[in-house]
């Protein structure tokens, strides 16, 4: 039998998650398309990583013990309402797992995270998209209160639009939603409301972060859950034993311990965030005001054209000159778009000059 016959029939149907491109890094190149932090992670790992390197030999913490206690200590709750994964979607795929099969459908909002749906089509379960009704990207409490499904994705901020949403849209839908519902709050800490408090209402909520956004950490993948003790008890039943290594899990722990680090990088990328959207309002872009570190934005050549055509230009056009975007093309409330990833002062000063640039040469085109 060939390899085509004996594979199983999920992954015969399967579409992979596709990343944003990943060109090798060089001075010439602005990475901007794959929202990691332009600052390095904090210099403490270097002065102490070489405490870790004599106990390689040794297999992890299976339980990332120490780490979920400075988790808990960060969020004011038990280390056991702590999971810890290899990156969030380690998370993501754990809670698909455990709350969904062929019988217990997903529900998830798009646009959104595509991942959410790739993982649910491993596990064999039933997707199903909630399409988004407009520009406005409101959630709709109702819709999700009475889809059925078990277990229901949404984004917070929003992804791709960072749009920011308040706590009172989730307690409204934890009120009449009787599935398990998980906020990815993969940027919330460049946000200025997060969706912890929840906790406080309903033993049903999971939120997950990681420490690729915010912590500079998206080469060593780490990232965690909270949720009651009986959710993160049956999330424990699906992981691996040593899912995190333990310099992942000691380079985590340095960097959520020095809080100084974490605020002044935090707010530079916000104050650059801000700066440039400030830029895009003046240039009349619809522009998402974000509590990420992206802005979702819709470019307007000189002559007032915008759509799908004007985005498909300039993001070629940022490609031809070594800036990489996000371009997603295959919704109509994100096609005439671009994702742009907020990277340091003198990148965006390059990205912004060379907008100026596309729009003259649009002028005279």
């Amino acid at each position: 039998m060939s390899v085509q016959d004996l594979t199983a029939h999920s992954i015969c149907k399967h579409k992979p998650y596709i990343p944003g491109k990943q060109p090798v890094i060089s001075e010439r190149i602005i990475k901007l398309n794959t929202n990691e932090n332009p600052y390095p992670p904090t210099p403490k790992i270097s002065e102490l990583i070489v405490t870790q390197v004599n106990e390689l030999h040794r297999y992890p913490n299976s339980s990332s013990s120490d780490l979920r206690e400075t988790i808990a200590n960060l969020h004011n709750v038990h280390p056991d309402q702590i999971i810890v994964g290899n990156g969030s979607d380690d998370i993501l795929n754990l809670c698909v797992r455990c709350f969904s099969d062929s019988s217990k459908s997903i529900g998830m909002l798009d646009p959104s995270y595509s991942l959410y749906e790739v993982l649910g089509s491993l596990q064999g379960a039933k997707v199903i998209k909630y399409p988004f009704q407009n520009e406005s990207f409101e959630i709709d409490s109702e819709i999700i209160a009475d889809s059925g499904c078990n277990l229901f994705f949404l984004t917070s901020p929003h992804a791709p639009t960072g749009r920011i949403y308040e706590n009172l849209i989730f307690s409204t839908i934890l009120q009449k939603y009787p599935g398990i519902l998980v906020i990815d709050e993969a940027y919330a800490d460049f946000a200025p409301t997060n969706a912890l408090p929840l906790l406080n209402e309903s033993e049903n909520v999971i939120i997950t972060r990681t420490l690729s956004k915010s912590y500079s950490l998206a080469g060593l993948r780490v990232g965690y859950a909270v949720a009651s003790k009986e959710i993160i008890a049956t999330l424990n039943k699906a992981r691996e034993v040593y899912n995190v290594d333990r310099i992942a899990q000691f380079i985590a722990q340095v960097s959520l311990q020095d809080r100084r680090y974490f605020e002044k990088i935090t707010q530079k990328i916000i104050s650059t965030r801000e700066f440039v959207y400030q830029t895009f309002l003046e240039w009349q872009w619809t522009t998402y005001s974000s509590g990420t570190n992206f802005l979702f934005t819709r470019p307007v050549d000189s002559k007032g054209n915008h759509g799908k055509e004007t985005a498909q230009a300039l993001y070629q056009f940022l490609s031809d000159n070594n800036v990489f975007v996000r371009y997603f093309p295959s919704s109509e409330l994100t096609s005439s778009f671009l994702r742009i990833s907020i990277g340091k002062d003198e990148e965006m000063d390059i990205v912004i000059n060379l907008l100026s640039k596309w729009k003259l040469v649009e002028q005279q085109n």
